[in-house]
């Protein structure tokens, strides 16, 4: 064909390209609210296995580059584990254990232990993303999550008469991440915070007590001592009221421990009574049950005292909990961990982790990793419930001064 029959064929099919494509404009129009609900109630649910996974198939949101997005209860993980002593591998625990919550969903959501949905209630939970911790240098990651939780606990929350801040809940990553996020709650809150701590071990020892000649300040933060310097640094309450911690009267909560201890004798837990904690055995549950280490543990803490709550996989038994850097045989069982989970219900939780998840080390049923959702899934319907008393606080403060009340729940 020549060129000039070539262009007069050309423009001769212009007219039928242009209205062609002209029919893409449709697309622009206006959706009525009416369209987008009935669009929403044919495609917006998930079953448990499609969808992008997120914890509990939540809204994500990268909230620490989305300032505007308002939360009342963030889920964030810390892909994080350059600090361990034993197995590595906790840097994929987010993603494991936002896997093995697929099966929690808003539609199927209600707790029948704590008689409550987390997810149909008054807060506004987002599955945050992760914090982009570098594999590279510790000490670097150490300032990446102190900024991390730092910027996002400093938030307005969606439900500012409920809550003065929002709370995180924080997928490890190792369990070194507790020393920023507690350097980051000190600043929210003001104060130094008592900890429930449940581990098979100790996690307060001296870094000295890691035998190595070539020992510095930046080995001196592991997964082993975050809690030792956070007492150090006066985050802890029963380490920062008095130099002499043994005059301490806000003391913290060790739970499940069954850790063995260095050199020839009872040094380690010497050295944790100085720092002002209650221990609590693996051991303990046989002679007192659920119930006797629910009663120490809130006898202990309260029910006013900001607490930060850090689950340490490993305080279950290998045979529930295989996927973990470093296993102790002989700890709880999945459903003992639960039942105290909930009988400390009444906590004033401010924060909480959940730590040493290594599915590479589990089996292909994620043991591991559902029992850390699950575990996640009680720390939620907590801070839910205990938002639900502050809003009958709330009500009653507005009764008394005789404006009118409003039913909120």
């Amino acid at each position: 064909m020549r060129l000039g029959e070539f262009i007069c064929v050309a423009l001769g099919f212009a007219p039928a390209l242009v209205a062609a494509c002209g029919g893409h404009a449709d697309q622009a129009r206006e959706w009525t609210q009416e369209e987008l609900d009935e669009l929403e109630a044919k495609w917006g649910t998930d079953w448990a296995f499609s969808g992008i996974s997120t914890f509990a198939h939540l809204k994500h949101v990268k909230c620490l580059t989305t300032p505007s997005e308002l939360f009342d209860i963030a889920i964030l993980g810390a892909p994080f584990d350059t600090a361990v002593s034993y197995r590595p591998g906790a840097r994929f625990g987010p993603r494991a254990i936002r896997a093995a919550s697929a099966r929690q969903t808003t539609f199927r959501g209600f707790n029948p232990r704590a008689s409550i949905n987390p997810y149909r209630n008054w807060a506004t939970i987002l599955d945050c993303g992760d914090i982009p911790v570098t594999p590279m240098d510790n000490a670097q990651a150490l300032a990446q999550m102190t900024a991390a939780f730092s910027e996002l606990g400093a938030r307005f929350p969606v439900s500012r008469s409920l809550l003065p801040r929002p709370k995180l809940i924080t997928l490890g990553g190792d369990h070194s991440l507790s020393l920023p996020a507690l350097r980051a709650l000190k600043r929210v809150y003001g104060r130094p915070l008592r900890v429930l701590h449940f581990d098979a071990h100790l996690d307060t020892w001296h870094p000295a007590k890691y035998p190595s000649y070539w020992g510095s300040a930046q080995s001196n933060f592991n997964h082993g001592s975050m809690f030792w310097l956070a007492g150090q640094e006066g985050l802890i309450a029963n380490t920062s009221s008095s130099s002499d911690s043994s005059s301490s009267i806000a003391p913290s909560v060790h739970a499940g421990l069954r850790t063995r201890l260095s050199g020839d004798g009872f040094g380690d837990f010497d050295d944790d009574d100085r720092q002002g904690w209650v221990r609590l055995s693996a051991d303990d549950i046989d002679d007192v049950g659920t119930a006797g280490i629910v009663k120490t543990i809130m006898d202990t803490l309260g029910t006013e005292d900001p607490v930060y709550l850090s689950v340490d996989i490993d305080v279950l038994d290998p045979a529930f909990a295989p996927g973990t850097g470093t296993p102790e045989p002989g700890g709880w069982t999945t459903r003992e961990l639960i039942r105290v989970l909930r009988g400390v219900e009444g906590l004033n939780v401010v924060g909480a982790d959940v730590v040493e998840v290594s599915p590479a080390y589990s089996g292909n049923g994620e043991e591991t990793a559902l029992a850390a959702a699950q575990v996640v899934y009680e720390i939620l319907s907590s801070m839910v419930k205990r938002g639900m008393q502050e809003m009958g606080k709330v009500g009653m403060e507005t009764e008394g001064s005789g404006e009118v009340v409003k039913d909120e729940l």
